[in-house]
């Protein structure tokens, strides 16, 4: 009989290898699962992760994987940081929406100027919607002692009807002919992010995935803020008699990572998604978790896993055209990577051990 055994200290070589094992297992049991819909599992896993690259439609694909890893960047590095500190932000997809709601109201508000301090204007308000919405299960859990991941799961709900309720009232377009949806901002110069170098997909959305990048590894390698970050996430007896206030760090981490999800909502309704509507959601705030964890909760793992993960997005649309597969079964795709990703990590901090050597 097989048994799990602690291990004194998380492995290294385990830590650093299951990520891969994690991509690896996904591409095999992804295969499998093709095959049973009768589909060539070679050829659509070479359609998801090949093709977009440098296949027939590249030239299109490619800028799209920054269009798509910008978001999912943004709002993984702030996930992290609340990870890291053992503070669970489940609902991003909400600050996400309460975000773009934000930053397209204050755009459409002064529709149809042409003032360069327009877009500033919309970023702050966009970063200030997730802020807010985020703050929500922190003065809840700090106040009254609720659970942050089922408050802030519950808010994504809430935020959705807001929406909806947008798309229909305050923010309709009034020359729409009657159609939900907010004014194209594709229309509107001062209030669009559009690419900054033609034919690249990056705009405004992927400079502050960087920049968000380049600050998390700063925060978490030279600031004592990093450092309570840190502690409180490993060792949380430590850092109280290190004097790390626990409800000080609830707030940052959770109001930072609303913030960011805020700023990836504004980003992309000024951007590719162009409106508010109905169905703006887009799970970016649920994909960032597996790529926050498949990126090891590090910053430049982030930036590759968002890459990674934007990858499969387009690789999985440009599968369901080619290869009339279905959408669930690459969104059960997707899935399968954080299953695993969760799975090998048991053996980074676990030995499997014969129970009967065991006792001898």
């Amino acid at each position: 009989m097989l048994k799990l055994e602690r291990r004194p200290a998380p492995s290294r070589l385990w830590t650093a290898a299951t990520p891969v094992l994690a991509v690896i297992a996904t591409m095999i049991a992804g295969g499998l699962l093709f095959a049973a819909l009768g589909k060539d599992p070679v050829e659509a896993i070479r359609t998801i992760f090949w093709d977009p690259l440098f296949g027939e439609f590249a030239s299109y694909s490619r800028p799209q994987l920054l269009v798509k890893a910008g978001p999912l960047i943004l709002i993984a590095i702030g996930l992290s940081l609340g990870f890291k500190a053992q503070v669970w932000n489940i609902g991003a997809e909400g600050q996400y929406m309460m975000g773009a709601l934000f930053g397209a109201a204050t755009g459409l508000a002064f529709y149809p100027t042409d003032s360069v301090l327009l877009f500033p204007a919309m970023v702050v308000m966009g970063a200030f919607g997730g802020f807010l919405w985020a703050m929500i299960p922190a003065v809840l859990k700090l106040r009254f002692g609720t659970s942050e991941i089922l408050v802030s799961l519950m808010l994504v709900y809430v935020a959705q009807h807001i929406m909806s309720a947008a798309s229909f009232g305050m923010l309709k377009n009034p020359e729409g002919m009657g159609f939900p949806g907010s004014r194209n901002f594709q229309h509107y110069p001062a209030a669009f992010n559009g690419e900054l170098i033609a034919g690249t997909g990056m705009h405004w959305g992927g400079v502050a995935a960087l920049g968000a990048v380049v600050a998390a590894y700063v925060l978490l390698s030279r600031h004592i803020l990093g450092f309570h970050i840190r502690v409180a996430g490993e060792a949380p007896r430590a850092a109280r008699f290190a004097g790390v206030s626990p409800a000080l760090l609830t707030s940052v981490c959770l109001g930072t990572s609303g913030a960011l999800a805020g700023l990836a909502g504004l980003f992309e309704v000024t951007g590719p998604a162009g409106q508010i509507t109905t169905d703006f959601a887009s799970g970016y705030g649920f994909t960032a978790i597996i790529v926050a964890f498949l990126g090891r909760l590090h910053p430049v793992g982030i930036l590759l896993a968002g890459l990674l993960m934007a990858l499969t997005y387009i690789g999985g649309e440009l599968a369901q055209l080619t290869l009339n597969l279905p959408s669930a079964a690459v969104q059960a795709f997707q899935g399968m990577l954080l299953f695993f990703l969760l799975a090998f990590d048991v053996l980074a901090n676990f030995r499997i051990r014969l129970a009967g050597r065991a006792r001898a």
